[in-house]
């Protein structure tokens, strides 16, 4: 690239930063903080201690389930194991940096344990059955969801501000409901976990660290996925034409030699194989690297630019600097939860007569936070607080 190039490509980064710097930094500013979360004193400690699994008695009649997870219970099996492990995650980092504890459990429906009645006083007796919440400030969260009986309930503890109850409404309205429309329920309740951790903190799983600008970001991030994967197309495409827009003016642009001022000439591609060496004729061969030649036909300077091309899967070799570096890779030894693995890298250079090899230690596999080592809830009550939703 020219000078001028370089500059024209410069302004344009600095727009784009300052845009980026701006709407991140304001959106950072209008969802900082957290939402009022409450402190009230404790109503009391649950009525019945939970089991690991099995049923327990509701005092309305029928039955209640235990549960096996103080995260996720996923007895209607609407989740597979990548977006339970997920959603757990974000429970865990909700109770590490708040200690709010909040839970997910599906079942299939309400009939199973003897109940034809709403939703609201099931979730509610099963809500102060587990205990969930801090005794303290009653802060628990439960997200029930009754896949046959299309109905779903986040019950708030008692200590919440009656205005929550609308704050839940419109996570369940948005967060959740669109996806279990479309009977797509997994997808459904990782947005909608993600939506009532937002709500009650002003902060996206994952962003709890972040500063105004990451969090600003973060929550323009999940705004748009929250319309549909559709939006993506749609920022993509003017997005993408732009820059395919610019990289074919920078590079086609008419540009006056340096040394007299008289326009220059861009030769063709067989006239300007003659200016190139053998390294950069074979970059071209391998299609990592495109070259154009622009001459001046008054003083005969020349100028070879270069330009990348950033989908080839060659490097640049060591040795002789040229795009023309393969590397593959061989597992030697598989990670695990218990040990590390390990594979081999192998370079040759199609150019010169570079060849390398090297060991990486593969990490171990992650395990899934226990989340403080927690078994059991906190001995939180619910007043039945908290909204509702069918589909």
């Amino acid at each position: 690239m020219t000078r001028h190039d370089l500059k024209i490509a410069g302004l344009i980064a600095v727009v784009v930063v300052a845009l980026g710097l701006a709407l991140g930094y304001g959106a950072g500013m209008l969802v900082a903080g957290k939402r009022d979360l409450p402190g009230a004193p404790a109503q009391g400690q649950a009525e019945f201690a939970a089991p690991q699994a099995g049923t327990l008695p509701n005092p309305s009649g029928g039955s209640l389930p235990g549960y096996n997870d103080v995260y996720v219970n996923d007895y209607a099996e609407l989740l597979d194991t990548g977006a339970e492990a997920r959603i757990r995650d974000n429970l865990i980092e909700l109770y590490d940096h708040t200690g709010i504890e909040m839970t997910v459990l599906t079942i299939s429906d309400l009939s199973g344990y003897r109940h034809d009645g709403p939703i609201e006083p099931f979730a509610t007796a099963l809500f102060n059955a587990w205990g969930i919440g801090n005794a303290a400030r009653n802060d628990g969260i439960l997200v029930l969801v009754a896949r046959n009986d299309r109905r779903m309930r986040i019950e708030i503890g008692a200590g919440y501000d009656p205005s929550w109850d609308a704050r839940m409404q419109r996570v369940i309205d948005a967060g959740f409901l669109p996806d279990f429309r479309n009977d797509a329920y997994q997808a459904g309740i990782e947005t909608g976990v993600r939506e009532t951790i937002f709500e009650l903190t002003g902060h996206y799983p994952g962003t709890f660290d972040a500063g105004t600008f990451a969090r600003g970001w973060s929550w323009i991030f999940w705004r748009l996925t929250a319309l549909g994967d559709w939006i993506w197309g749609l920022i993509a495409v003017p997005l993408a034409s732009f820059g395919l827009w610019l990289r074919r003016y920078l590079r086609n642009r008419p540009r006056p030699c340096p040394d007299c001022g008289t326009m220059m000439i861009r030769l063709g591609e067989e006239a300007d194989d003659a200016h190139l060496d053998g390294g950069q004729t074979l970059e071209e061969f391998l299609k990592s690297v495109d070259y154009d030649v622009w001459a001046c036909p008054s003083c005969e300077h020349m100028d070879i630019l270069r330009y990348r091309n950033w989908f080839s899967g060659y490097g640049a070799c060591p040795k002789c600097g040229y795009r023309a570096l393969t590397t593959t890779t061989k597992i030697l030894r598989s990670a695990t939860t218990s040990r590390t693995g390990l594979k081999r890298l192998t370079y040759d250079c199609k150019n010169c007569s570079y060849h390398d090899t090297e060991q990486r230690v593969i990490p171990k596999v992650s395990k899934s936070s226990s989340g403080s080592g927690r078994s059991s809830f906190g001995g939180g009550s619910s007043s039945g607080g908290g909204a509702s939703g069918s589909w």
